[in-house]
């Protein structure tokens, strides 16, 4: 008997888990619903505690909602109340949280695993932490995910073709990512074996800024970014620091794509 998942939010990752999750019964939702997603605002705990009385108890909920690029009031509805209103309806799941990286606030390049020090300065990493507090009081899990990227999503390569990318400084700053197949077949190795406690996902690799439009520039033939000052009001704090995938790996799990540019020939048609 296959074991049932409920995907709390069926965006960009949401949507990838469930296409791999041929091993589970899935059920979805979206605060709109349709499209084979049931319908329920999950900061909502009555439509949260409705949506329990509809289907079977999973066996584990996966929480990886988005804020709707909002700010800390979306973050404490999605996040920390969403949160509570999983627990409280379905309190004999297992709960996986996926977080960010961005609650790490290292500045001086140093190596970061899930012991680090996390002191964010942003309200909305603040309220990530928060909300992951609540999950592993629980029991739970805790996915900090570095920046994903994959078919029609990456930054990095997006402001590159388009011209707007820039060097900031001497390029020293460290970029974390993490390939959305990748991402999702961590959560669902998370789930399959319900780990508690907290695991960066991210790949092998971690890359300089430099690096990587050095790398970008010779695979297209093109002249690299201009230089310029660091953003320092980049919407998840400016941060360097090198995020290591060492705890998640030691249980199994390891990236199709331990590099950035190991699936960089995927992306190129698809932005």
């Amino acid at each position: 008997m296959k074991s049932s998942l409920l995907i709390a939010g069926a965006g960009y990752l949401g949507s990838e888990i469930a296409n791999l999750a041929i091993d589970h019964q899935v059920t979805t939702f979206t605060k709109s619903g349709g499209d084979g997603h049931e319908a329920c605002d999950l900061s909502s705990s009555e439509q949260v505690s409705h949506l329990s009385k509809k289907i079977p108890p999973p066996e584990v909920i996966v929480h990886c909602a988005s804020s709707g690029r909002g700010g800390a009031e979306a973050y404490r509805a999605v996040f920390v109340e969403g949160t509570k209103n999983l627990l409280r309806s379905f309190p004999n799941s297992h709960l996986i949280l996926t977080s960010s990286t961005s609650v790490y606030h290292q500045t001086d390049g140093s190596s970061v695993d899930e012991s680090s020090l996390t002191t964010p300065i942003r309200e909305t990493s603040q309220l990530l932490l928060e909300a992951e507090q609540i999950v592993l009081k629980s029991n739970g899990t805790v996915a900090r995910l570095a920046g994903l990227y994959g078919p029609g999503r990456s930054v990095v390569l997006r402001k590159f073709l388009n011209g707007s990318a820039v060097i900031e400084e001497s390029g020293q700053r460290i970029l974390n990512q993490i390939h959305v197949q990748d991402a999702a077949r961590a959560t669902l190795h998370l789930a399959q074996h319900k780990l508690s406690g907290i695991f960066n996902v991210a790949d092998d690799h971690p890359i300089s800024q430099l690096k990587c439009y050095q790398e970008l520039a010779e695979y297209f033939d093109k002249p690299l970014p201009v230089t310029g000052e660091k953003n320092i009001s980049r919407k998840r704090a400016w941060t360097h620091k090198r995020v290591l995938n060492r705890k998640i790996r030691e249980t199994g799990w390891k990236p199709i794509f331990p590099r950035y540019f190991d699936a960089l020939d995927t992306l190129t048609s698809t932005l």
